[in-house]
């Protein structure tokens, strides 16, 4: 279990932040729990706590950014995708800003808040964003490893991230390869999974291979731009296809699965494995995870089924 993922992303802030002096932070007045606040002890003359006003918040970061700094917005993702979605449109994106966008507590994570601050929909609004990047690291190190990347874009990138300490998934090393990463090979169905959802695949995994089954896990961080051709070369191989993310099934990762395959000629048997267009409750997060279906238990049932058809 690696340490919490906003914890990663907030210590990483401030040892870059060292090196790099045009790095600014603003926060939503959430600091002490986005962990940006970190960088604010280091760096208080580059950190803008603009108070619980997030679209004025990316507002400010693009007058920045225009500047020549380089902008990190760090806020709860539900308030950044909703309320900052008008600055994010018609001023980082229309003008292809490099604005890093940081959604804090994203999916179930801020699960005792309840629907009000549980993101489900923030994967959907920000891929239909033109010039925007994003990414959903699946453990703390890719969180970091995605905070470099961004920073070093010279347009919009969102990155989602988790509230708690999440398993550690093996990477390759090469984030900006922005490429699958390959956690299991198979031959009977593709699991692809988004964010934090790849430990759980990775368990669905092992349970399908003491049945006979063998699954191929890809661990898929870019939501945006794809990695079809990773994908497409593992759905050849088996014919069938799971998507898994902590987001409403609609408009997100795996939509934007099936947006990439249906652009090349392969035929394939398909489920979504997600929120279901719901909205969700409170509770423990590990417990709102299982009952909304994202435990390796379910994600391995649902692919048993899938192959039975």
């Amino acid at each position: 279990m690696s340490i919490a993922m906003r914890e990663a992303f907030g210590k990483k802030l401030a040892e870059l932040g060292k090196d790099n002096r045009d790095i600014v932070v603003l926060d939503a007045d959430v600091s002490s729990s986005t962990k940006s606040g970190l960088f604010g002890k280091e760096f208080p003359a580059r950190f803008f706590n603009v108070g619980v006003a997030e679209a004025n918040m990316v507002g400010v970061a693009a007058g920045l950014a225009t500047a020549g700094l380089r902008p990190v917005v760090n806020a709860f993702a539900i308030f950044l995708a909703l309320k900052g979605t008008d600055q994010i449109r018609n001023v980082l994106c229309y003008n292809s800003l490099p604005v890093v966008i940081a959604g804090a507590y994203g999916g179930l994570s801020d699960s005792y808040d309840g629907a009000s601050h549980q993101s489900i929909t923030d994967i959907a609004i920000m891929r239909a964003m033109p010039n925007m990047e994003v990414i959903v690291p699946a453990d703390s190190n890719q969180a970091q490893m995605a905070l470099e990347y961004a920073l070093e874009q010279n347009h919009p990138v969102y990155v989602r991230l988790n509230r708690n300490p999440m398993p550690e998934v093996p990477s390759d090393g090469n984030f900006s390869s922005k490429k699958a990463v390959v956690l299991r090979e198979g031959s009977d169905v593709t699991i692809a999974a988004n964010g934090i959802t790849a430990s759980m695949a990775l368990e669905a995994g092992a349970i399908l291979a003491a049945k006979g089954i063998e699954a191929e896990i890809l661990s898929m961080a870019f939501v945006k731009p794809f990695d079809t051709e990773s994908l497409a070369a593992s759905v050849k191989k088996t014919g069938n296809l799971v998507t898994v993310e902590e987001h409403n099934i609609i408009g997100g990762f795996g939509s934007a699965a099936l947006e990439a395959l249906a652009a090349t000629d392969l035929s394939f048997a398909y489920k979504a494995v997600g929120i279901e267009d719901t909205f969700t409750e409170t509770g423990a997060y590990d417990e709102l995870l299982a009952a909304y279906g994202l435990s390796g238990e379910n994600i391995a049932e649902k692919a048993e089924k899938l192959l039975k058809k």
